[in-house]
């Protein structure tokens, strides 16, 4: 089985009992969906060998109706090389880029990650694609999420790593470093820079 099926599988049962449990007020039905998330943590238990518990303790503060999680992401192009930061993490390179905070506008929170990472100041002139993380070849991850891509414009600021970050640099489409798969990939960089050949192509989505 692709690993892929079981997460988005685990990833719907986990949603519906959650969206259940919220709104259910007849006894039955919430024994009901308690025994869908229960079979959801199993699942999940089964495929990673994570806990119940601890699985079971990554829902525990999502409260009302559960809906996919925004990541924004900035492709920053100096000449023909995009910008790429180091994980701190995972040691890995990645686009700028993170959650998308609440109260913030799609283009500022990338703008604000880009910043934060990599100490470049840019400005948001294009989204280049609206993807679904479960329809990419991402590493699995219990959340469902969309992934937003922005091309961006350099406009100030020089190169600096933060607590998230460990380097920061440009490089060649043809020299790309090892890339953390679970944020990005090798064929969605491809893609951004035919964006980036061509300025008119259509924004992308799933």
């Amino acid at each position: 089985m692709h690993a892929s099926k079981w997460i988005d599988w685990f990833q719907r049962l986990q949603a519906i009992a959650h969206n259940g449990l919220t709104y259910a007020e007849n006894h039955y039905d919430i024994e009901r969906y308690e025994k869908i998330r229960d079979l959801a943590i199993e699942m999940a238990s089964a495929n990673t060998g994570a806990t119940p518990r601890k699985i079971n303790d990554l829902f525990a503060l999502e409260n009302g109706y559960i809906t996919p999680k925004i990541d924004v992401r900035g492709a920053v192009f100096k000449d023909h090389t995009i910008l790429l930061v180091r994980e701190k993490g995972d040691g890995l390179w990645s686009l700028p880029g993170g959650w998308a905070d609440v109260g913030d506008a799609p283009s500022e929170a990338v703008e604000r990650e880009i910043y934060e990472e990599s100490g470049y100041k840019t400005h948001a002139v294009k989204l280049i694609a609206a993807y679904d993380r479960n329809r990419h070849e991402h590493d699995p991850y219990p959340f469902h999420a969309y992934k937003l891509f922005f091309l961006c414009e350099l406009i100030g600021g020089e190169a600096c790593a933060s607590n998230e970050t460990i380097d920061v640099g440009f490089f060649a489409e043809n020299a790309l470093p090892p890339l953390s798969t679970t944020r990005v990939t090798t064929k969605q960089i491809g893609r951004i820079f035919e964006h980036q050949r061509c300025p008119n192509l259509p924004t992308d989505f799933d």
